[in-house]
């Protein structure tokens, strides 16, 4: 058919791993891809999910390296976010989940792929018991997606004082109660549009050997954020 590319959702961004004939090196890392891109013999895999992520955390002024942070969440998204953190220089990651086995499994192989130790594993109860200043804190499970908006994976305001930053990567409602909470103890609060834009983004400029214009690209977010906040 001779097709530039795709984008690949789950259950399938491992599994299509073993047709492609080549891997970026990130998303051999993480052992998940997104867009696949044509290249001779076939499809190379990436995974524009992380940096289209990487592209709106720079967007806001926010940089990893040397930063510490909080990542809430070991699925699988919180699984590629500490890898994110890890490859761009953040000098810890506390890898908060409810399942402290899960998040122990990401934070070891992390660890490992990477070469590094940033990574700690953490009851997401015992957010208490780490070192007491402030963090960026990334968002990175499905708690508080609409129609559960007035949901949010940790309740208690004394940790919202712990966050200088918070990025959640739900963008639908436009400000989620993680966000609010956020906010309302003196923090910057962003959601996951600019990340959703960027990872298209990404991937049209892998499929067509190209470089997307910023001004092209924020007239497409100011589209999106119309659409969304009129939800």
């Amino acid at each position: 058919l001779n097709v530039l590319g795709c984008n690949v959702t789950v259950p399938y961004k491992s599994d299509v791993m073993e047709s492609l004939v080549a891997l970026d090196d990130i998303a051999e890392k993480i052992g998940a891809v997104n867009t696949l891109a044509r290249v001779e013999g076939g499809y190379k895999g990436y995974n524009t999910d992380i940096t289209g992520l990487l592209r709106a955390l720079k967007s806001e002024g926010i940089v990893l390296e040397n930063e510490e942070v909080i990542v809430l969440g070991a699925g699988g998204v919180g699984r590629a976010v500490a890898f994110m953190c890890a490859v761009n220089g953040a000098s810890k990651v506390y890898l908060l989940n409810r399942t402290i086995e899960k998040a122990e499994h990401i934070a070891e192989e992390v660890n490992c792929k990477v070469g590094t130790q940033c990574v700690e594993a953490w009851r997401m109860e015992e957010y208490d018991k780490l070192p007491d200043k402030k963090y960026l804190v990334i968002q990175a499970t499905s708690v508080g997606l609409f129609p559960k908006v007035d949901e949010v994976v940790l309740e208690d305001e004394a940790f919202y004082k712990r966050v200088k930053a918070g990025y959640d990567l739900i963008y639908t409602p436009w400000e989620t109660k993680f966000m609010k909470l956020v906010k309302k103890q003196g923090g910057q609060a962003y959601n996951g549009l600019k990340m959703l834009l960027f990872q298209a983004v990404d991937a049209f400029e892998l499929w067509n050997e190209c470089k997307v214009p910023d001004k092209s690209a924020y007239k497409a977010y100011e589209l999106l954020q119309q659409a969304v906040t009129k939800r």
